[in-house]
């Protein structure tokens, strides 16, 4: 192959992967860019070879980047799953400071039962507990952090799905959406998505329809101290 015809045929390779782009672009429940501003993508300078399928590349710095198609196509197979749940079977669990507002805002929007701050050993798994629940799916926010409630679902024979960065393994989990599952903004874009697509799923929600509450709404919020420290 001459130079001018490699030229060429790189070209068409590039034409190839914007128009590619493009479509993969309008084929998802948010525009890229939005998602991307909200570091969705961004995971931790660790993998695990349960993650590296989700996986995009590596950036200069040593973090590895997820693949937000596959965040999104996960999105869409979690909700379709979760819609054919009664709402208050479904519980969702967050731990962590900053996922405990999406999961709440997820819980009001949804129906589902929320499990935030500290999980609470027997809350699934105790017979004998007063205050236990029965779900019959369980979202996590992050399988470390939620480790006891992945552990007790999965000793109850309740399915669980996840929110995985590139440092998570799959132990427990039934099905994974790898998302930054530590950024604030980040947990609040992958709650709304998920509760919009489960209600659209439900056809509680029309297709071209938005939930009443903006992401905004579903993002933890902190006080001065926190944004200093």
């Amino acid at each position: 192959m001459s130079k001018d015809e490699e030229i060429k045929e790189g070209k068409k390779e590039e034409k190839f992967e914007e128009e590619t782009a493009e479509i993969t672009a309008e084929e998802l429940l948010l525009p890229r860019d939005t998602m991307l501003s909200a570091g969705i993508h961004i995971g931790t300078r660790m993998k695990t070879g349960d993650m590296e399928q989700f996986i995009y590349r590596v950036r200069p710095d040593g973090l590895f980047v997820l693949d937000v198609k596959k965040t999104d196509d996960r999105i869409r197979i979690a909700a379709k799953f979760l819609a054919r749940f009664e709402p208050s079977k479904i519980a969702a669990a967050a731990a962590r400071l900053y996922a405990q507002e999406p999961v709440s805002k997820f819980c009001e929007v949804t129906g589902a039962t929320p499990i935030v701050g500290r999980f609470i050993p027997g809350l699934l798994s105790n017979p004998l507990y007063p205050n236990r629940i029965e779900p019959e799916v369980l979202i996590v926010s992050d399988p470390r952090a939620d480790s006891q409630a992945v552990k007790e679902a999965a000793s109850e024979g309740i399915p669980v799905i996840a929110l995985c960065s590139t440092d998570n393994e799959f132990s427990g989990v039934d099905l994974v959406i790898p998302t930054n599952n530590k950024g604030r903004r980040a947990l609040a874009v992958i709650y709304w998505l998920l509760a919009r697509q489960i209600l659209r799923e439900r056809g509680e929600l029309a297709p071209d329809k938005d939930l009443p509450l903006t992401i905004e709404d579903f993002e933890a919020k902190i006080s001065k101290e926190e944004e200093e420290t």
